[in-house]
């Protein structure tokens, strides 16, 4: 819908910017927070480089892949092996904290505000954060859960047990063969409860947090709504992007403030409404915090 109209990118001056925000925060009845995989870099969940570096080297030595995506899609000869990755990649990405309080500082911001959370991201920062569960939509999975991979049925397993046990007992980056996870009704092999395909698992709880999140944004297309975008690419524009830009645009007293580190951006029609910010989420969320 927005794809071929004219995009205004942020040409403004950046501390002015942030000041419109923290008005905007001050001055909201209602947030609803976007939030791509860009809030969770700014939080320091990198998948290269010195962090890759620091839990993954053994695993880029013998296999020779550089970041943890590439790791993700190594084809392993052994279920062994696969499981040995993607325990330890689980483990870091999921159950161990950010090294930034990106999601903290967050958190303060909108904490004694009505607000709701989209997200595509699948790491559970916001609850470790403090985030209330029932304000949450995970759209595209939960790195903290395992599903069949057929599937046979739609329902999803809580893996933090199974994968802290993998990661304990690995040796020579295999887990004990007794330790692959297994699919408790059809006893094939289990797999990441993330979105890459139609064999991705929509539970129970995926479709009451859908049901929460559309309540909270029908309730709210009147009214000073701040619509937060922070770190969504185009990846899946129609999940978080395009629906903030439609919203807002159906909603005068609507504003749409996106911080995204090289793609702060909004169509011209709500350009009027809109708070784009080119900076990184960490420093801007800080600046609003401590101003």
């Amino acid at each position: 819908m927005y794809s071929k109209r004219v995009i205004m990118k942020s040409t403004q001056d950046t501390s002015a910017q942030i000041s419109r925000l923290k008005e905007a925060f001050a001055s909201s009845n209602a947030i609803i927070v976007g939030a791509g995989a860009g809030l969770s870099t700014a939080a320091g969940f990198t998948y290269s480089g010195e962090r890759f570096e620091k839990y993954f080297s053994d695993f880029e030595a013998k296999y020779g892949f550089h970041d943890m995506y590439s790791g993700g899609f190594y084809p392993y000869d052994a279920p062994e092996e696969h499981w040995a990755y993607w325990s330890r990649y689980i483990f870091v990405n999921r159950y161990m904290d950010p090294p930034k309080p990106v999601y903290y500082e967050l958190f303060d911001l909108v904490k004694d505000k009505d607000y709701f959370v989209i997200t595509t991201n699948v790491d559970h920062c916001f609850q470790k954060a403090g985030f209330d569960k029932k304000r949450l939509f995970y759209t595209q999975g939960d790195y903290g859960l395992f599903q069949c991979s057929e599937p046979c049925h739609n329902k999803t397993y809580d893996n933090e047990e199974q994968v802290c046990r993998m990661v304990e007992e690995q040796k020579d980056m295999k887990i004990p063969t007794e330790l692959i996870p297994l699919c408790p009704v059809c006893g094939k092999p289990m797999t990441m409860n993330l979105r890459s395909d139609d064999t991705f698992v929509q539970d129970e709880g995926w479709y009451a947090a859908c049901e929460r999140y559309k309540r909270f944004v029908n309730s709210h297309r009147k009214g000073n709504v701040l619509f937060l975008e922070l770190g969504v690419g185009y990846n899946t524009p129609g999940i978080i992007k395009y629906p903030f830009w439609k919203l807002t645009a159906q909603n005068g007293q609507a504003t749409y403030a996106c911080i995204n580190f090289g793609e702060a951006l909004c169509p011209e029609r709500i350009a009027g409404q809109a708070i784009c910010i080119n900076d990184d989420i960490g420093n801007v969320l800080s600046s609003i915090e401590n101003d």
